[in-house]
């Protein structure tokens, strides 16, 4: 039994004045006001219990009402919002999956009984989950390994080795510097050519805790690099065209996520008048800017910016790809999680002017990617298919010209969420290859 002192008293008592204080209330409207002041309190409780855990809910709003609660909820304690990626996107008859501190698990469990909100519990603890995800003692080796997560700094090293390694198929490029200092570098992948190549450009790590997107660039390489001259596909792919690969988008909140905090989404950018940090990358293109779902509050985890392209890393690869618009036919990025292929538009429910072409090769990458482990995938423009959202990269590079452009959202549908266990790291980008060589056998059969 914990010992009824401090806070712990204070919470214990709170949480069963509010099960007293909800079978009370006659109706849901009474029952959120009273829960809204336990979660004010609450909310200024300096410290959690010790013996609480963190968890991950899976929510089920029905209802304008269980919206309504969810969003009263956000607004008055911290949480962190793993699907959809705000509190913006919440509407009734989607899964909503949210990650709770410690301190305010049971009172989160007791509004959501009293809602009568279908509700589960996705994780019971998250830091078991952190700590076994990298907790695999058999994978680790001296080489570089593939199956594993790798820090940045290992990373960093990889590609100084993997350029030097294989200067006839690879050279690199800085195309910027992150807001703490960190190079940018892309590497290219190809044959080389006296003559200028269509290419495809491919990012993962736009969202710092997605660590399955860039483990999956460092697998596309690998197979570029070995099974060049062996497998038909690859080889026609690189002679004919490059494959521009930035690894690590976001380097500064991937570091931090090793460092800090292992659910950390944004960069790590200092805005002056705020003591928030960072700005979500993934609504900071120009693409609608922050008109739907996306936050003008610094300290949303889908905080548009202050301008769109406000941050140094959105503005490098924008940079990048204007300035090599007339040879990148492709545009394809990786994100976690949730199993789709989506592309534009997410900032309007108006059709891309190549629909039908983009839905086609979209259902061919599922397809493809499906035939190796059955591994289901759904694919559709992002503001029908999950939710409308402003300011994406994939929007971005479409309006600009680059017809093929696609968002990927890799493995699983929420069992694990973010922290995707480093056995599934194997599977994940096996059949993830299948579907963006799909892809850029397409392109490459139809240039423009």
């Amino acid at each position: 039994m914990l010992e009824k002192n401090g806070e712990a008293f204070v919470e214990e008592n709170t949480l069963l004045t509010v099960k007293h204080g909800a079978n009370l209330c006659q109706d849901h409207s009474a029952l959120r006001s009273f829960l809204y002041l336990c979660l004010s309190f609450l909310k200024h409780l300096r410290s959690p219990l010790v013996s609480r855990r963190e968890k991950v809910f899976r929510l089920r709003p029905m209802s304008d009402e269980h919206v309504a609660i969810i969003k009263e909820l956000a607004g008055n304690i911290e949480v962190d919002f793993w699907s959809p990626e705000g509190v913006e996107q919440v509407v009734v008859s989607t899964e909503v999956d949210i990650h709770v501190d410690a301190a305010h698990t049971e009172i989160v469990s007791t509004l959501l009984q009293q809602s009568e909100m279908e509700h589960e519990v996705l994780v019971e603890d998250l830091q078991d989950y952190v700590e076994y995800q990298l907790d695999n003692p058999e994978l680790s080796t001296k080489s570089y390994n593939y199956m594993k997560y790798n820090s940045w700094d290992k990373i960093q090293a990889w590609m100084s080795s993997m350029a030097s390694s294989n200067p006839d198929l690879i050279s690199t490029q800085v195309i910027g510097t992150t807001f703490e200092g960190r190079a940018m570098t892309v590497l290219k992948i190809g044959k080389q050519s006296t003559s200028t190549k269509p290419s495809i450009f491919l990012d993962c790590g736009i969202h710092a805790r997605e660590w399955i997107s860039p483990a999956f660039c460092q697998w596309f390489v690998k197979e570029a690099v070995e099974t060049y001259g062996s497998d038909a596909q690859m080889t026609e792919l690189l002679d004919q065209m490059d494959v521009v690969v930035l690894p690590v988008f976001n380097i500064d909140g991937y570091v931090y996520t090793w460092a800090k905090n292992r659910m950390w989404r944004k960069t790590r950018s200092r805005k002056a008048g705020s003591s928030c940090i960072g700005t979500d990358p993934n609504r900071n293109f120009d693409a609608g800017w922050c008109t739907t779902g996306a936050s003008s509050n610094p300290c949303s985890d889908t905080y548009c910016g202050s301008k769109a392209e406000s941050e140094v890393e959105v503005k490098a690869v924008a940079d990048y790809i204007r300035q090599n618009k007339s040879n990148i036919k492709a545009y394809l990025t990786v994100h976690s999680y949730s199993q789709l292929v989506l592309f534009p538009y997410s900032y309007t429910y108006k059709l891309a002017a190549h629909h039908n072409e983009l839905m086609q090769l979209a259902e061919e990458a599922a397809e493809a990617l499906r035939s190796l482990y059955g591994t289901r995938y759904t694919s559709g423009p992002g503001a029908t298919t999950i939710y409308p959202a402003a300011g994406g990269s994939d929007d971005w590079a479409y309006d600009l010209g680059v017809k093929y452009s696609y968002t990927f959202e890799l493995r699983d549908t929420g069992r694990y969420g973010f922290l995707l266990p480093e056995s599934q790291i194997k599977p994940t980008c096996e059949e993830t290859m299948l579907a963006i060589k799909h892809i850029a056998t397409h392109v490459l059969k139809n240039l423009y």
